[in-house]
């Protein structure tokens, strides 16, 4: 019976694993996607493990594919120092800004993340039930936020958080999209003045994106506020508010016909409706535009809400021409941020690219951060529902991280993995413990150093490996030269060799770094 049962599963993968390699074939000779032709090959390669094992008959250990789970990566050193030198960016403008950092779990009770993200709750990792409580991973560092506020009875923070969160979506690995990956969180919590904490988001957004020079970018702004009001007055029922919210939000990766046709065919609103929906929807500009919403009757007349989101839109444009803001800020109405949890001001920066359009703008080609005001979130998890008005935004350094490595692979640059300041080698044999003391002296002064792990290397190979890895200096021991109390400090870039006294090269090694780093 069990011999049978192994025949027919062998059998019904063969079958599989031919259907599989056919999809495959067919993508190739059609050119399709690298991601949707990693995804299929990714399949086949599971699904030939799958027979691997049944044909072990269960015997000795299980043939399997070594990789990394879909939507996942591992980053080796050169791509770990890219992120380190990214963060290490992000940090400084968070700190610029007078933030804290805190951190949550990567899961939470499952009853804390449902009902938050609208649509994208789908997008949840669900954990096995673990000892009676219902979990499951992070998909923000959002919600996690509002909950920690509610649990410490926190009413004011500013805080920045970076850690990983997890989404079940349909990878694309080229251009940044993970199931698994970071995100680096800047917040203001409290009860302050209009649009004061939530303009400061938007120049830490632009202060950061500056700083990290991966090209040009906009910061599209709207308000959620002024999104309801625009639905009301073109006639979508409140109870349809957020699902048609969630609608106009594709509009930067659909166009118009598609978005019109999932409101009327999928989501019920009538054909009437959709179309005055479009007529702003496509509107994009600067204070100007404004203005001149604020003296469209067929909006502000029907709306008392549309008014009210476009009077705090001015105050928020105000606040980013004295915050140097306005050439990078463009107030756009299809910006609506399909989460839920929004209340207030929404933001999105984008990446543009070198086309440009019929009117000779620059297109976009992906957002990079993205954030608003959520007032009533806290509330939600607070005994007696008092609500912490919050602001925030999320800087996508995915995406800059596949902009930043995509560069350095056609520019054929390389990034240094070690910070090594000084390399001890040695010119002849018999001299590694003279070597490991010189080490030791560097260490405790600090310094960062290092030497072979070989008793005996030769001086090429060393020096190789310095240039290698961009290691600036060498401090070269030779016999001759200890034995008249001296070492040899090689500038490696140049070749340019001095001497020093060997009770004194830390000093030395402090003065040449000090020296290079004034002249960089």
């Amino acid at each position: 019976m069990v011999v049978k049962m192994c025949d027919e599963n062998r059998l019904k993968l063969q079958e599989q694993i031919k259907e599989q390699g056919e999809i495959v074939r067919k993508l190739k000779a059609a050119q399709g996607s690298k991601d949707k032709i990693a995804e299929e090959v990714s399949r086949l390669l599971e699904l030939k493990a799958q027979l691997g094992a049944v044909e072990d008959g269960g015997s000795g250990p299980h043939k399997f594919t070594l990789k990394t789970p879909k939507g996942t990566r591992d980053y080796g050193p050169q791509q770990m120092a890219i992120r380190a030198n990214v963060f290490s960016k992000i940090i400084s403008v968070f700190k610029r800004h007078g933030a804290e950092t805190i951190d949550t779990p990567i899961f939470e009770l499952k009853e804390v993340l449902t009902g938050k993200y609208g649509e994208d709750s789908k997008l949840i990792y669900d954990l096995a039930d673990q000892g009676g409580e219902i979990l499951s991973l992070r998909y923000d560092l959002t919600v996690p936020f509002a909950r920690y506020l509610a649990m410490n009875k926190i009413s004011n923070i500013k805080r920045y958080h970076i850690a990983k969160v997890y989404r079940r979506d349909n990878p694309a690995m080229t251009r940044g999209r993970y199931r698994e990956f970071y995100q680096c969180d800047f917040d203001i919590a409290g009860q302050y003045d209009p649009m004061i904490p939530d303009v400061e988001c938007v120049r830490v957004v632009n202060e950061i994106l500056t700083s990290l020079q991966i090209g040009d970018f906009l910061i599209k702004v709207n308000h959620r506020q002024l999104l309801d009001g625009l639905f009301e007055a073109c006639g979508v029922p409140s109870d349809k508010f957020r699902t048609i919210c969630s609608a106009v939000d594709k509009l930067d990766k659909s166009p118009w016909e598609e978005v019109r046709k999932e409101m009327v065919e999928e989501k019920g609103l009538s054909p009437e409706a959709a179309d005055r929906i479009g007529e702003y929807v496509r509107l994009s500009g600067k204070m100007e535009l404004v203005e001149q919403l604020l003296q469209d009757q067929a909006l502000v007349g029907r709306s008392k809400t549309a008014r009210e989101g476009l009077e705090a839109m001015s105050l928020f444009l105000k606040y980013c021409e004295i915050y140097g803001l306005q050439e990078r800020v463009n107030f756009d109405l299809s910006l609506a941020r399909g989460l839920d949890y929004y209340t207030g001001v929404i933001y999105e920066a984008v990446l543009l690219s070198d086309t440009k359009n019929e009117q000779g703008e620059s297109v976009g080609v992906g957002s990079i951060a993205g954030g608003g005001r959520y007032d009533n979130l806290v509330g939600m998890f607070d005994p007696k529902h008092k609500n912490v008005p919050c602001v925030g935004v999320s800087i996508g350094v995915e995406r800059v991280f596949s902009v930043m490595e995509a560069r350095l692979t056609s520019n054929n640059s390389k990034v240094r993995t070690t910070e090594v300041e000084v390399y001890v080698a040695s010119a002849q044999k018999n001299l590694v413990e003279d070597r490991m003391r010189l080490c030791r002296e560097l260490w405790d002064a600090g310094i960062k150093a290092e030497h072979s792990y070989k008793r005996n290397p030769k001086l090429l190979a060393q020096l190789q490996h310095c240039e290698e890895m961009g290691i600036p200096f060498a401090a070269i021991l030779g016999e001759s030269e200890l034995a008249k109390g001296i070492v040899k400090l090689r500038r490696v870039s140049t070749r340019e060799e001095i001497e020093v006294q060997r009770n004194n090269v830390a000093q030395a090694v402090r003065d040449l770094l000090a020296k290079s780093s004034e002249q960089s």
